[in-house]
């Protein structure tokens, strides 16, 4: 699959419409179908991962060498994208799973490649663990710290929100840097998701039922050295893109939203008047103004994802990106919402219903409290435009 998808200009749009076609068995054949049984049950959508990963969507930004298929970020927004139409439980976990992957590959060790990697095509699942109870949505701080024990690590730490949480093979774990006197100082490790010192507590939610983002004890899991990602924190932080992969998820739902809408206005008939629902110019309307904001979004979505491909490329840094993907988080996350109600609005008593309006409603809620909460990021947003410090950490404390 890889070579007939890189012998293409990859940023044209012929050539994204084809990754699109190339997903829709999957998405049709195995996504769509447990959906509605996801929601209803929480069951982590194992099966949906592990015919992603078959046909390699899940290596989707890796080096061929690794059995990926090397389509950048471009390759993982449109493949996030096509996910959160059908489903964002699936879609949150590919998201985050992708970023976990791209954690290694960017900023791993040789030997920690060699180890990861190649499992990742077999359907080896990965995620990031960050946020903590006690810090809430400020993920960039941690009060957990990896002990020093031998050559070895320590990890104990109470995780609030880990997506895949007990269902990951590995972790990408971020804690305050061992030995280090500096609180801002943090290290990533990769943890063996099997290990019986992680414990997670059951994943019960208005939406997004199956990504099961629940809270996530490490309590003396030894860590090998050889797994200390060997780079910064802010670093693998902020350079991997998992972010606009979760915004892509998000324009998916919204997209979603609209065809489902769609699908019902112009078939759900008035047989008083014999019109549809599509026949009224108000409704028309509403659906307009989802579809003008999609496109537009979806736009900045590809733009962003071509230009950290650039960077990548030229061995830079992706940090200076990081402020305006945290822009377009909230923009996506909240034309999700927005387009969620327009559908559940349009479709009458039909959307409130128990059914695919009302699900992606509570779904599309999902997207706004996630880190960066829209709050949190608006704050940070406002503050880096009037030129004010962020205030990252509280010295002395």
């Amino acid at each position: 699959m890889a070579n007939i998808l890189t012998n293409h200009n990859i940023y044209s749009r012929a050539f994204i419409e084809n990754m699109r076609e190339k997903m829709k068995p999957i998405i049709e054949k195995v996504i769509k179908p447990n959906a509605e049984m996801i929601d209803k049950t929480g069951k982590f959508p194992r099966e949906n991962l592990l015919a992603l990963a078959k046909e390699g969507w899940n290596s989707v930004t890796l080096p061929e060498k690794w059995g990926g298929l090397d389509l950048g970020y471009v390759g993982l927004s449109v493949a996030a994208e096509e996910i959160g139409k059908v489903d964002a439980s699936t879609g949150l976990v590919y998201a985050m799973h992708v970023g976990a992957a791209q954690a290694i590959n960017l900023f791993g060790s040789e030997t920690q490649k060699e180890r990861w990697l190649p499992q990742i095509r077999q359907g080896s699942l990965g995620t990031f663990s960050i946020s903590e109870k006690a810090t809430g949505g400020h993920v960039w701080y941690n009060l957990s710290q990896a002990e020093r024990d031998g050559d070895d690590y320590l990890l104990n730490a109470e995780k609030s929100f880990t997506t895949s949480g007990g269902q990951a093979d590995f972790y990408i774990v971020q804690t305050r840097t061992a030995d280090s006197e500096d609180k801002q100082d943090h290290s990533y490790f990769i943890v063996d998701g099997h290990d019986k010192g992680i414990v997670a507590k059951p994943w019960k939610a208005l939406g997004v039922r199956g990504n099961h983002s629940g809270p996530l004890t490490f309590k003396n899991v030894r860590v090998s050295h050889n797994d200390l990602i060997p780079a910064s924190g802010s670093d693998v932080l902020n350079g991997t893109g998992a972010v606009l992969g979760l915004n892509a998820v998000w324009l998916g739902v919204a997209q979603g939203a609209l065809d489902a809408a769609v699908s019902h206005v112009t078939k759900t008939v008035h047989r008083d008047f014999n019109k549809s629902l599509a026949d009224y110019q108000v409704i028309r309307q509403k659906l307009a103004e989802v579809k003008i904001r999609i496109t537009g979004l979806r736009a900045w979505q590809l733009d962003l994802a071509r230009h950290l491909d650039e960077l990548r490329a030229l061995n830079e840094p992706l940090l200076p990106l990081a402020s305006e993907i945290k822009e377009h988080k909230v923009q996506a996350t909240e034309l999700a919402d927005f387009a969620a109600r327009v559908a559940m609005d349009v479709a009458g008593g039909f959307g409130y219903i128990e059914g695919v309006f009302e699900r992606m409603y509570r779904d599309a809620r999902g997207g706004i409290p996630m880190a960066p909460s829209n709050n949190v990021a608006r704050e940070q947003i406002g503050k880096e435009l009037v030129g004010l410090p962020l205030e990252l950490w509280e010295e002395g404390k």
